[in-house]
């Protein structure tokens, strides 16, 4: 990812939550971390299409975990280098824009 590339919304949201839960997570660790943290009840297709993006683009990575009782293989995602890197662009972007941001609500004009 260049660095004049920026990360969307829901990229932002998925990232965040993949960071929150420290050690990895798989979608839905991932889809339950988005929707307890932010009340957003996004759709699992949706947080898995977007993983999938974020590991072409190099910010996170994937491994096929297999639990110790045998149960069902679990995609695990990693966040990269490169996506702590792009969160902290897209930070640093928001910063920049809301401290010279004029935000009013109706009630105040």
């Amino acid at each position: 990812m260049g660095t004049r590339e920026y990360l969307g919304e829901f990229e932002q949201v998925v990232l965040l939550a993949l960071a929150r839960l420290d050690e990895g997570g798989y979608g839905g660790a991932i889809h339950a971390e988005i929707l307890e943290t932010s009340g957003r009840d996004v759709s699992i297709p949706a947080v898995y299409v977007t993983l999938k993006r974020l590991e072409r683009k190099g910010l996170v990575s994937s491994t096929l975990r297999t639990p110790a009782d045998g149960g069902r293989a679990k995609k695990i995602y990693a966040l990269e280098p490169e996506g702590h890197a792009a969160l902290e662009r897209s930070r640093e972007l928001f910063e920049r824009l809301w401290s010279g941001a004029n935000v009013r609500t109706r009630a105040e004009t």
